[in-house]
């Protein structure tokens, strides 16, 4: 029997790879990470954004992709070193309680639900491409099927699986994608590089402002995102391979070392999810700007097809549909898998059932991965405004994000550290956090005024 990752004992101590290779072998939550990040924020978000902004917001997608990483590898080291779930974690900050939870797993609770018109606009945004590429079956239809699907590859719960099916389905749309932006050099939206500095003013006008926001909550690892990346990190082994903490040198090489092995996945997938995001908004900016479209409604695929089409030549429309079901399927097959855990973490720091018991846990996350879909593929049939939804939710994660730099900051000065994190660590969180601030603010005063 598999043992469970979240029982952390002696008997489940390995020592960390020492070598490159090595370390190579250990990877894999960043490309759950990454299936997730590389969907729907990126072919819907972003490339919209791109098509009303043109270059003059590609700093904003930057940015996005490159600072939150900071505070994704505290939660990541936080983690290894206590073998703490990140409700748990959170459950440890300061503040009130109200019944059994603390309220910051109140407050998580409270997003998280509201995010699920955002998992709508996903459902509903993959029931629209397999309806483009099977079209005698409509697009209600198609909605059902793909929940149903999506429940009976994530029911069972088995990491392996999750992490594998990511990997595939990353691998498919990337390489079409970072393909098709220099294909763009022999068509008539050839850009240079000097075209996307020059259009950099770090300034957003009222008119896109809350798209822009909205693609930076969604965008990167985003604030969900970060939190899911805990429980991958403690399936795949991480903290369990580190052992029980202990006040040993023993103990604090073991945690170093796998804490190395994350910082090597975490970039990893940061460099995946950065390219392929640029992709996007360049492809959007440069063939959607210049046409004067933007994707809205049931027509944003079509409306999207023509980055591919316009750099690829018409021919390239159904491999373009067929990457943009993976692309999108991606990102709502691992938001399933880690909201199955998340929830049910929630629930055992409420009370309501022990997290921590196996049989409990697996029978939780089985029913959560029947009912989740179900109830995204509803919301998309009353609302059916998927660019919409999905922008909706990246303004929800812009808010959650104050409460993840708010624990990560804790985590980083309140917390033990096994070893004190050298300045240019502190540098990069703070950047980091400043960063998330200073956009969030700026979004605020953008469009209260």
């Amino acid at each position: 029997m598999t043992p469970d990752p979240y029982h952390i004992t002696e008997k489940t101590i390995k020592p960390p790879p020492t070598t490159f290779i090595g370390k190579l072998k250990h990877l894999g939550p960043g490309f759950i990470l990454s299936a997730s990040i590389v969907g729907s924020g990126e072919l819907i978000a972003t490339t919209t954004l791109g098509a009303k902004a043109g270059f003059t917001a590609f700093w904003i997608i930057v940015i996005s992709c490159l600072v939150k990483v900071a505070v994704q590898l505290e939660f990541g080291k936080h983690t290894i070193t206590t073998g703490e779930t990140a409700m748990q974690a959170l459950g440890k900050l300061p503040g009130p309680r109200f019944g059994k939870g603390r309220w910051t797993v109140w407050m998580i609770l409270l997003l998280i639900i509201s995010k699920v018109i955002q998992l709508g606009g996903m459902i509903g945004s993959t029931a629209i491409v397999l309806n483009m590429l099977f079209g005698d079956v409509p697009v209600y239809v198609w909605v059902f099927i793909a929940a149903l699907i999506t429940s009976i590859l994530i029911y069972k719960g088995y990491y392996a699986m999750v992490e594998k099916f990511s990997l595939f389905m990353t691998a498919m749309f990337t390489l079409l994608t970072v393909t098709a932006v220099f294909a763009l050099r022999y068509t008539q939206f050839s850009f240079t590089f000097a075209d996307v500095w020059h259009g950099q003013q770090f300034s957003l006008s009222g008119a896109i402002v809350g798209v822009a926001i909205g693609a930076f909550g969604i965008t990167g690892v985003a604030s969900d995102e970060i939190l899911a990346y805990n429980y991958w990190c403690l399936e795949k082994g991480y903290a369990a391979y580190t052992g029980p903490r202990q006040n040993s040198e023993e103990w604090r090489s073991r945690a170093r070392g796998w804490i190395k092995v994350m910082y090597l996945d975490a970039i990893m997938a940061m460099v995946i999810y950065t390219l392929v995001t640029a992709a996007f908004y360049l492809l959007g900016a440069a063939v959607l700007h210049s046409m004067g479209v933007v994707p809205e409604g049931n027509a944003l695929i079509e409306t999207v097809a023509l980055i591919y089409t316009k750099s690829l030549g018409p021919g390239i429309r159904t491999v373009y549909l067929v990457g943009a079901f993976f692309v999108l399927y991606s990102s709502l097959f691992a938001s399933l898998a880690a909201w199955t855990r998340m929830y049910s973490d929630i629930f055992g720091q409420l009370g309501w059932i022990d997290f921590f018991d196996l049989r409990q846990r697996s029978k939780v996350i089985a029913v959560l991965a029947w009912i989740f879909p179900l109830c995204w593929a509803c919301i998309y049939l009353f609302i059916k405004l998927p660019v919409l939804m999905i922008l909706s939710g990246g303004l929800v994660g812009s808010v959650l994000l104050f409460l993840i730099v708010f624990a990560a900051l804790h985590f980083r000065y309140k917390r033990q550290q096994i070893a004190r994190p050298g300045v240019l660590y502190d540098i990069a969180l703070w950047i980091s956090i400043i960063s998330i601030f200073g956009v969030g603010v700026y979004g605020v005063v953008k469009i209260v005024g």
